[in-house]
């Protein structure tokens, strides 16, 4: 699968109405973006944990999703964490993400989402994906 294949396929899905764009996508490597609108912000006026959540786990999930092990269906998410360290009300986010262990029956990823225009580090993100087979 190819970036863009992935962005036609999550369209209609939460990444897609949350405006989220894969940039690049390779082996263990993702970029993606999301551009900062008022529906990503919280109450507080400052943007919401679920956005950041969100971008960097499409991210972590599109690098999971492109490149299954040979005879895999799919994969779900079984862990995540992630650690906040700044907030923005404007602009966009950006995330790279990078495969840390891409095994048969997990893989696990790191993230990080940075405010693109301010090149200021806003949340790190680690999360682990089950591999999915048919039965």
């Amino acid at each position: 699968m190819d970036a863009n294949t992935l962005n036609e396929v999550s369209k209609d899905l939460l990444p897609g109405y949350l405006g989220i764009e894969l940039l690049k996508l390779e082996p263990g490597y993702v970029e993606a973006e999301m551009p900062i609108k008022s529906f990503h912000l919280a109450p507080n006026g400052f943007l919401h944990a679920g956005g950041i959540i969100t971008l960097a786990d499409s991210a972590c999930g599109h690098g999971c999703m492109g490149f299954l092990p040979e005879g895999a269906s799919g994969f779900t998410t079984i862990e995540m964490k992630s650690n906040h360290l700044g907030t923005a009300r404007e602009g966009s986010l950006y995330c790279e993400a990078t495969a840390l262990h891409r095994g048969s029956s997990t893989q696990v990823w790191d993230a990080v989402v940075m405010h693109r225009e301010r090149d200021k580090k806003i949340a790190v993100f680690r999360c682990t994906q089950m591999i999915l087979y048919p039965r």
